[in-house]
């Protein structure tokens, strides 16, 4: 039986290192596939109730919303300070 309800996420980030980044931390989830120039990735989720994908895809998103603020604080402390 084909999946009743489908989802698909592109996501772009900053910077090719962050946009990897990103995809990594759902290694463990999802199979993401990337374009060709390497700048965003993609994935898919796929499931027979509404609810579950919901829940499929809020973890997903923490997941993502996460290490985008990890990195954000990274890059912050990473910069010189101009004086």
């Amino acid at each position: 039986m084909a999946p009743a309800w489908k989802l698909t996420l592109t996501v772009e980030s900053r910077s090719l290192q962050e946009t990897q980044a990103l995809a990594d931390c759902l290694a463990t989830d999802e199979q993401t596939t990337f374009s060709e120039d390497g700048l965003k990735f993609s994935f898919e989720l796929n499931n027979l109730v509404a609810k579950d994908l919901r829940a499929m895809w809020n973890t997903r998103i923490r997941g993502l919303i996460a290490v985008d603020n990890v990195l954000k604080v990274i890059n912050e402390h990473s910069s010189t300070p101009s004086i």
